[in-house]
């Protein structure tokens, strides 16, 4: 086996790395990569199901029958070009070669680590990789933690795998809104153009801050003007702006839901534009995501008419120990995990009416036009001129928010919530969880929009709890 290369790094996935992106082979551009044979009988045990790792699994296996077909031992001894497939890594050509453990790799483990454990094994590979190649830099890639602890313990290189990560830091993390500065309009006023059309004021203006915003972006000023404004177009220097509708008040309320400050008062704005299909709403608990997405559903379902009905759905994930199978039909299944639904739908009901018969009677109405759907059913659907809410979005993959997003048919808004500080899907992280990426791939677009609320309006006791827990 013939791995020595100048300049080159072997790379030894670990299986949660195939797991979680079937593709990770090819992810590593000019670089060769490793596969023990204990990996491969991980993968084995773990391709039979109907869950995504078991798909990926297959997916995995796949790829490798692909890449091993037609080659004799001599070659595989020697390494797969892993361009042998037209994949390439981010357009890049791929220069790296694929290698299979053919033999035993033996090296003594300290006495705490015996090598039959799976994890064990792996790095009993890499001690012995770096033994038999000095010259060659061996990489541990893997997404357990503890893996990467064990390798740091025996003086291994890990690394976690980092191509599933949109941003390095979601701090970096695009949030909808941009304050601007007290000498915007000296810089930017003079060639300003304003106009009026249904009810709705523009400006087209030009200046250098132009080119870095975003299209349904929402740009504001702190002094007392108040000036808040939605970035409609860009072209080049130029952009169209429209003033923000003010949902403060009463009189302009949705549902009877008034904005309680200015990020909520945006995403009042988006989620009523009928000119925006996709939204994503990103907040801490208690900014008052679903109930701004309920509220805006309602009014453009029952009031405008626009969309048929609501769907709800979300990743039934618990918080704690799981209470096992449940009874009944899809949306009996689903009404446990569906508290948030209901808490805002009594909410808002009870704003419907002025007396009980009446807010009874409207919330009858209200539940006739709200479904529950679980996720296991979404593939191969279309939703026809349907409001989609996903609420926990920040738990499902990028994988799965592309299979419900692409469910969209003629018609049909899809709203995104969730909380990037209450992800309960394993491997995930902030940066890598598929509501991250639907952030920063739709920013360009200009039927999308995204807010961060970063103010609590839960209560007093859930504001501090949230700043001090």
């Amino acid at each position: 086996m013939n791995i020595l290369s100048v300049g080159k790094k072997l790379f030894v996935l670990d299986t949660n790395v195939l797991m979680h992106d079937p593709t990770s082979i090819f992810r590593f551009q000019e670089h060769n990569v490793f596969i023990p044979m204990v990996v491969l009988e991980e993968l084995d045990h773990a391709k039979k199901g109907l869950s995504d790792v078991s798909r990926n699994v297959r997916q995995v296996s796949r790829f490798l029958d692909d890449l091993i077909r037609g080659m004799d031992q001599q070659s595989i001894n020697e390494g797969l070009p892993l361009s042998r497939l037209e994949y390439t890594a981010n357009g890049e050509p791929l220069d790296g070669r694929l290698y299979f453990q053919t033999r035993q790799l033996s090296h003594l483990l300290p006495p705490d680590l015996p090598g039959q454990i799976a994890d064990n094994s792996i790095l009993s590979v890499v001690l012995a990789l770096g033994r038999e190649y000095p010259g060659v830099n061996v990489i541990l890639v893997s997404k357990d933690i503890n893996m990467r602890i064990k390798a740091a313990a025996l003086q291994i290189n890990a690394e976690d795998y980092h191509n599933d990560q949109t941003i390095e830091d979601v701090d970096l993390l695009y949030t909808g809104a941009m304050a601007l500065e007290a000498d915007f309009w000296d810089e930017h006023g003079a060639s300003m153009e304003s106009w009026q059309e249904n009810n709705m004021t523009f400006y087209r203006l030009s200046g250098p801050q132009v080119a870095e915003w975003y299209p349904n972006q929402y740009l504001y000023m702190e002094d007392e003007s108040g000036f808040e404004a939605v970035v409609k177009s860009i072209s080049g220097n130029t952009a169209v702006l429209r003033l923000a509708f003010d949902f403060r008040h009463k009189h302009h309320s949705v549902w009877g839901i008034c904005a309680k400050n200015r990020e909520q008062n945006f995403a009042l704005n988006i989620l009523t534009d009928p000119n925006i299909d996709f939204v994503t709403l990103i907040g801490s608990a208690g900014t008052g995501k679903t109930l701004l997405a309920l509220a805006a559903g309602l009014s453009m379902t029952m009031e405008r008419k626009m969309y048929q009905e609501i769907i709800m759905t979300r990743e039934t994930i618990p918080v704690g120990q799981d209470i096992g199978f449940l009874p009944g039909s899809e949306e009996e299944k689903m009404a446990p995990w569906m508290g948030a639904l209901m808490d805002n739908m009594e909410l808002l009901g009870s704003r419907s009416g002025t007396n009980e018969w009446e807010q009874g009677a409207t919330q009858n109405m209200m539940m006739n036009r709200v479904k529950i759907r679980s996720l296991n059913f979404m593939r191969g659907r279309t939703f026809l001129n349907r409001y989609l809410i996903i609420d926990e979005a920040q738990n499902l993959t990028p994988k799965q928010m592309k299979t419900l997003i692409t469910r969209a048919g003629p018609g049909t808004k899809i709203i995104c919530i969730g909380n990037l500080a209450q992800i309960d899907t394993p491997y995930l992280t902030a940066t890598s969880s598929g509501l991250t990426f639907v952030v920063d791939r739709f920013k360009h677009w200009e039927n999308s929009a995204h807010i961060t609320l970063r103010r609590g309006e839960r209560s007093r006791l859930a504001d501090f709890a949230s700043e001090n827990l």
